[in-house]
């Protein structure tokens, strides 16, 4: 890796057939949607993946299936979350051995059991002994675990591979300030997340890439390419432009957003998520395909 990863490395959602069994012929062409999309990256396997829906047996083989299929067109990288150690570790190498460029990881939750500071930095420090690759922490509301800043910092410098972080709690752009300054350049890669519904702020704060939905990704990468040289009024105008849409998959959607909108374009068969999970409202649906239809992306258009 000649520099650090940057741009916009979106979340690969994992189709299912209406029976809700894995679409992995499917998933081959989310894939390949996203890298006409012009991503900088692929992530699999994260929260908007329903990672948490899925058996060992399918995470291990969409795992496998994603990396040969990708072939190493863009970084792929392999969400490896989960609050035992030991799994979280054999994950880890079972990715690196696969072909993955990095890992993202939460910390290790589960209800109320929870980890302190000193564990959460053996959690980590294990999984990159065992896969040795960069490893990107999640900082999310999802695991109730509080990564205070200066926590990021000495984990950073302890475990020397954990490079790059996902800031979406709130007030990210702070957090992402605060942590740029403290942490110098072993914050090899602050990446804004959520959706990049504050993803102006977070690129004013220093944020060198984004971890969005498959949604729109061509459209936002453009954002942050403006950002990035520069010209920030074209950028702002453009955030603009499409942060309705962001607005409404962020508040009324979630991970259910991308799905309809690959459906609708010919992406993949199904929209179906796996229950517990409910299917959207016909009626948020069809908010949802009013917005994107204004802004023409890919998505909408790649399997006609």
């Amino acid at each position: 890796m000649s520099s650090p990863y940057s741009g916009i490395m979106p979340v690969a959602p994992v189709p299912f057939h209406e029976d809700g069994s894995v679409d992995y012929e499917g998933n081959k062409r989310v894939l390949d949607c996203m890298i006409d999309q012009g991503v900088d990256g692929i992530c699999i396997l994260a929260n908007y993946s329903e990672q948490f829906l899925l058996t060992d047996e399918e995470r291990s083989t969409l795992t496998r299936q994603s990396l040969e299929h990708v072939a190493a067109r863009v970084p792929v990288i392999v969400t490896t979350s989960h609050f035992s150690t030991d799994i979280a570790a054999a994950r880890g190498k079972e990715a690196a051995q696969m072909g993955a460029s990095m890992l993202m990881m939460m910390p290790p939750y589960h209800g109320r059991f929870g980890a302190g500071p000193t564990e959460i930095i053996e959690h980590f420090d294990a999984v990159a002994k065992a896969a040795d690759l960069p490893i990107m922490v999640q900082d999310a509301p999802l695991s109730g675990v509080e990564l205070s800043v200066s926590l990021l910092v000495e984990l950073c410098a302890k475990v020397p591979l954990v490079q790059y972080f996902k800031i979406e709690v709130p007030f990210a752009a702070a957090k992402l300030r605060t942590l740029i300054a403290q942490g110098g350049a072993a914050i090899k890669g602050p990446f804004d997340g959520e959706e990049a519904i504050t993803l102006m702020a977070d690129l004013d704060a220093g944020a060198t890439g984004t971890m969005t939905s498959a949604l729109i990704p061509d459209l936002i990468r453009s954002i942050v390419v403006a950002h990035r040289e520069g010209r920030r009024v074209d950028a702002l105008s453009q955030w603009q432009h499409v942060l309705p849409t962001i607005n409404f998959e962020n508040r009324q959607c979630g991970l259910r957003a991308c799905k309809v909108a690959m459906k609708e374009g010919g992406v993949i068969k199904s929209d179906r998520v796996r229950h517990p999970l409910k299917q959207l409202h016909p009626d948020t649906k069809a908010g949802l395909l009013e917005l994107l239809t204004l802004l023409d992306p890919i998505v909408l258009r790649w399997g006609k």
